[in-house]
């Protein structure tokens, strides 16, 4: 794909990378990088090379340490409010694409970078990372869907800590709240990302798509509702040539081949 201003993506063995790229500000997010973020979700979401995705920040100090403050500070409340929902349907894009989604945190992610980081699938972060919502300290509450999700995967009382507080938290504490998947030290982050990675795509493809978006869609659901998706994504299966390789593989006992068919 072809190069942005700023963020980079690359792809090998079927993993891409999508790196935040303006370490000189810590990778805030302004407007030119959540147009070109948006535009990359979209070529991603239709590119069969890219079997599961990596997101992380370039430098040793930030994934992302937020929105761009100097940009929204002059703000009208209605540009606050469109800047808000388009930053909202860029991470819903990216909460929503077909692919496994992993966030590499490798430092700050604060603000709109923790808000990114949640919109990913699974979180692994490096010793180094810390975490936060910081946004009452500013006099403004988060803007990217952080007040929405953040409670959803830590639950409220501690969402509501986090975001009434604006208290940053290292990866030993976002890890045992369970904001974050793993914990490992930072030199070897990426390589504990593209592991992980590795081992999504030997599964059957078209199950791990359809198990991302039975999670997805079923969490929006009343349990009823949801049971009655998954039955549906579940009968789906077995019109694909990756479950009959799959079981013909466990009943002779050897490796399954999948196709992503």
């Amino acid at each position: 794909m072809s190069q942005y201003d700023n963020l980079t993506f690359e792809v090998q063995d079927s993993i891409g990378v999508l790196t935040i790229n303006r370490p000189k500000v810590l990778n805030a997010l302004n407007q030119e990088t959540m147009q070109e973020l948006k535009d990359l979700v979209e070529r991603i979401a239709v590119d069969k090379t890219v079997g599961v995705v990596i997101v992380t920040g370039s430098g040793e100090k930030s994934f992302v340490a937020g929105a761009d403050i100097s940009q929204m500070q002059s703000m009208s409340a209605l540009e606050g409010r469109q800047w808000g929902r388009f930053s909202q349907g860029v991470f819903n894009a990216i909460e929503n694409l077909p692919q496994p989604v992993i966030a590499a945190v490798n430092g700050y992610a604060l603000g709109g970078g923790c808000e990114l980081a949640m919109c990913c699938d699974m979180r692994i972060a490096s010793e180094k990372a810390k975490f936060g919502q910081p946004e009452v300290l500013l006099g403004v509450v988060p803007g990217f869907a952080g007040t929405q999700r953040l409670p959803r995967l830590i639950g409220k009382g501690r969402a509501k800590e986090l975001l009434f507080t604006g208290n940053q938290i290292d990866a030993a504490e976002a890890y045992r709240i369970g904001l974050v998947n793993k914990v490992v030290p930072a030199e070897q982050l990426m390589d504990v990302a593209k592991e992980w990675a590795k081992v999504i795509l030997s599964r059957g493809p078209v199950a791990v798509q359809l198990c991302k978006a039975a999670v997805n869609e079923g969490l929006d659901m009343d349990f009823e509702s949801g049971q009655a998706y998954e039955s549906e994504v579940f009968g789906l299966c077995f019109a694909t040539a990756d479950q009959s390789e799959g079981m013909a593989a466990f009943v002779e006992k050897r490796k399954a081949m999948f196709v992503g068919k």
